[in-house]
């Protein structure tokens, strides 16, 4: 821990920063392409032909998911900078990564939708969790660098 803490100061006397700092561009279309993941699943649910019972499950494990890689996301970086993750929050963190999308593939499987339904929720799912991975890294690598 230390040698990071070194590592990072050693960076900021030198005004070295900016080449780990994530770009404007890259934050301003992380925040887009999850707003456009989360926003087009949930317009997608809202004019889907299914039960509300069956939308408040889709919606669920889309909030599941976004919570759980953001977790993931966290502990792989604090265990990169040397800081404490015990092992079980750092496997329930995968495990609820893997339960979620677990859980979307099985209730696409399974829903009497579209093929091209079920490959919309997918792809909006994989676009959402993969660009809030992405929020949260540059929202830390700025937090981090400032």
């Amino acid at each position: 821990m230390e040698n990071q803490e070194t590592n990072f100061e050693t960076l900021k006397a030198n005004d070295n920063t900016n080449a780990l700092k994530p770009t404007p561009a890259f934050i301003g279309a992380s925040w887009l392409t999850l707003g456009v993941g989360v926003v087009s699943y949930c317009i997608g649910l809202w004019n889907a032909v299914m039960e509300l019972n069956e939308k408040g499950y889709y919606f669920t494990i889309l909030l599941f998911g976004l919570f759980s890689v953001i977790s993931v996301q966290k502990c792989v970086r604090d265990k990169s900078e040397g800081i404490p993750v015990t092992d079980m929050y750092y496997g329930i963190s995968w495990f609820t990564t893997l339960a979620s999308i677990t859980l979307l593939i099985i209730g696409l499987w399974n829903a009497e939708l579209l093929r091209s339904e079920k490959g919309f929720y997918a792809m909006s799912f994989l676009l959402a969790i993969f660009s809030a991975i992405a929020v949260q890294k540059n929202t830390r690598d700025t937090k981090l660098l400032a």
